[in-house]
C-alpha cells in the first residue's frame, strides 16, 4: 500500500541528495507516475520499497549522473524497472543510452516510461550477449545495478571494456567478496565509492578490466 504522504516526503529528500533542475524532475515526476501503474501489473521492485521509491531508486541511479558526465553514449544491462539507465537518461537527455532487459514484460514498459519521460534512450528486449554484438557504436560507460555477481557481470560486459569502455555498477556490502572472486580470472583496475542512499551500498568504478 503505498502513503502518499510517505512517497512526497520521500520525493522531497531524494531530491535533496541528489538536486536535478525543474525540468528534469518534472520529466521524473511522469516516470514515476507511469511506473507505480506499471508496478501494479509488473513487480518492477519489491512491494515494501514502494514508498520510498525515490530515495531507494531514483536518487539511488541519480548519484550516478557525476560517473557518466564524460560519456556520449551509456549502456545499461538488466535495466528492469529503470534503474539507473533510464533514470540517467531522464536526467542526460543530450546523452545516447542503451537499456538492455531481457524480460519482454519490462522492456515493454521501458519503452513507455521512456516515452512518458522524455527520454530517447533505445530498448533492447533481448540478453546482454546478443544486444552487445548489436550495439556497435562506441560505448563509453556501462552501467548496472543489481544485476548479476561481479564475475558474471565482467564476462557479459566484456565486449564493452575490449572496446575501450569504463563502468560504474551499484553493488551491496558483498562488493569486497565479488571483487576477490573475480580476481581469480580478471585484472580489473577500480574505485569503491560508498553510496550517497544506502549505508551498506558501494558504487564501483572500473577503469579497465581484461582477461587474466
Amino acid at each position: 500500500m503505498i502513503d502518499e504522504k510517505i512517497l512526497q516526503k520521500d520525493r522531497e529528500a531524494a531530491l535533496r541528495i541528489t538536486p536535478v533542475s525543474r525540468e528534469t524532475s518534472e520529466r521524473l515526476d511522469h516516470f514515476a507516475e507511469h511506473f507505480l501503474k506499471w508496478q501494479r501489473a509488473v513487480q518492477l521492485v519489491a512491494p515494501s520499497t514502494l514508498n520510498t521509491l525515490w530515495t531507494r531508486h531514483i536518487a539511488d541511479s541519480l548519484q550516478l549522473l557525476p560517473d557518466i558526465e564524460d560519456a556520449k553514449e551509456v549502456v545499461d544491462v538488466g535495466s528492469g524497472g529503470g534503474f539507473p539507465g533510464l533514470i540517467l537518461s531522464i536526467a542526460r537527455p543530450t546523452k545516447k543510452f542503451h537499456l538492455i532487459e531481457s524480460d519482454t514484460r519490462k522492456a515493454s514498459f521501458l519503452r513507455e516510461a521512456a516515452r512518458v519521460s522524455e527520454s530517447s534512450a533505445e530498448v533492447y528486449a533481448e540478453r546482454v550477449e546478443s544486444a552487445a554484438k548489436r550495439i556497435n557504436t562506441e560505448v563509453h560507460m556501462v552501467t548496472a545495478r543489481a544485476f548479476a555477481p561481479l564475475p558474471k557481470l565482467l564476462e557479459l560486459t566484456a565486449p564493452f571494456f575490449e572496446n575501450g569502455a569504463k563502468a560504474a555498477f551499484l553493488k551491496s556490502q558483498d562488493i569486497d567478496d565479488e571483487l576477490t572472486t573475480a580476481a581469480k580470472s580478471w585484472n580489473v583496475n577500480y574505485l569503491l565509492r560508498n553510496s550517497l542512499t544506502d549505508p551498506r551500498g558501494r558504487i564501483l568504478l572500473i577503469d579497465k578490466a581484461e582477461r587474466r
